[in-house]
């Protein structure tokens, strides 16, 4: 199919979605998880990398003229942003588990046990905190990509 913008430049490097991740959010947006909302926890640790994190969720598309961030608006009040949790600068920390996850249950309204996070991150192993502090269904992104589709549909079985 048409490809739309699948990569940011930032300095050297190119920022682009993790192929499952890209897979998901290209079938939310299809419709085929009616109810479904999605988020993203980042705990970019200076106000540069928040920044060109925000400019990416603008930047990168999901679809050809539809950017990550539009796919992470679908069923939010227009505007909102509570649902984006984005660096470390108070009250935000390193650490997901006590602050980005549960401002994402109080701005959302979604409780823990209805979550599914996953992360890609390789330093530190954010899924085992974040299980472990918040009772969220867990996967590590590496591990489980190939599984995605059979969790989001346990999930909203569980809805």
């Amino acid at each position: 199919g048409d490809v739309g913008v699948v990569g940011a430049r930032s300095g050297g490097d190119i920022i682009k979605l993790h192929p499952g991740a890209l897979h998901a959010l290209q079938r939310f947006h299809a419709g085929d998880y009616p109810g479904m909302r999605c988020a993203a926890a980042s705990s970019a640790d200076t106000p540069l990398a928040v920044s060109i994190g925000r400019s990416a969720l603008d930047l990168l598309e999901v679809v050809p003229g539809v950017t990550v961030r539009e796919v992470l608006a679908m069923g939010f009040p227009e505007g909102f942003e509570g649902n984006l949790q984005i660096g470390r600068t108070p009250p935000l920390s390193s650490n997901k588990a006590q602050t980005h996850l549960p401002f994402l249950k109080r701005e959302t309204a979604i409780p823990f046990d209805k979550m599914l996070f996953f992360d890609d991150c390789n330093w530190g192993d954010h899924c085992a905190a974040v299980g472990n502090g918040c009772r969220t269904n867990v996967a590590r992104y590496a591990a489980y990509v190939a599984a995605l589709a059979r969790l989001v549909k346990q999930l909203r079985n569980a809805w």
